[in-house]
């Protein structure tokens, strides 16, 4: 008779984020407790609070000493570069934010996309542009690929009163960001959303995000002339 292989911190990590990533525990749900998982998992509480210090460390979950542990709002490993809401910063400078769906449609994933975020060749993604104003002004056109395949919610999700940016980022934990800053020349296109001249710098955000390695969402913000970014850490 072999003996039964113990439980390892590493076997409690990787199931604690098999839970989340299937949403048997969403955003912001209470975990069992150290004890509770000890006894489930049949090991000590030091390995189960070694597990659970990992993914706290990674930003998966959140721990407090009074309430217990939960998984963290829009999970992410801590950067100097936070994910905002929109709608958060047009109303952080005192506007009033008003949100427009441009255009909706499930493709099949270009070469580029799926090269730079490693999706299978074919992945259907879903491709939003949408437009972000602050008092009636434009402030933001965002054009986004979602990959169904991570999120399958999205493919029936309505987005024609909530941006893709909001939805996302109450919804879908994510572990990993790659951001590009840049400066670009605005072509026709983005001229006219933005209200501007063809030629006009803008300020460019490109961001792509994976949830455990699997592609979860690639962005590209375009933000009205004169914009300017501030971070604090």
């Amino acid at each position: 008779m072999q003996p039964q292989k113990k439980t390892s911190f590493q076997d409690i990590r990787d199931e604690v984020l098999r839970r989340i990533q299937d949403r048997v525990w969403d955003q912001g749900a209470l975990l069992p407790t150290e004890q509770e998982l000890s006894e489930e998992f049949g090991c000590a509480r030091a390995t189960v609070n070694r597990a659970l210090r990992e993914l706290a460390e990674r930003g998966i979950i959140d721990r407090k000493r009074k309430s217990g542990t939960r998984v963290a709002i829009a999970p992410v490993k801590q950067a100097r570069l936070e994910i905002t809401v929109t709608r958060q910063q047009v109303e952080d400078m005192n506007a009033v934010y008003r949100y427009r769906l441009v255009s909706r449609a499930a493709v099949p994933a270009p070469g580029w996309l799926s090269s730079q975020m490693g999706l299978t060749a074919g992945a259907e993604v879903l491709h939003l542009q949408c437009m972000h104003y602050a008092d009636n002004s434009p402030f933001q056109f965002e054009d986004r690929w979602i990959n169904i395949d991570a999120v399958p919610d999205v493919a029936e999700a309505d987005f024609s009163q909530t941006g893709p940016n909001e939805w996302l980022l109450s919804r879908v934990p994510f572990s990993n960001a790659e951001i590009t800053l840049s400066s670009v020349a605005a072509d026709a296109a983005l001229a006219g959303f933005l209200g501007t001249q063809e030629g006009t710098p803008l300020f460019l955000m490109e961001r792509a995000t994976w949830f455990q390695e699997q592609p979860v969402t690639f962005v590209r913000m375009h933000f009205h002339p004169g914009y300017r970014m501030r971070t604090q850490y």
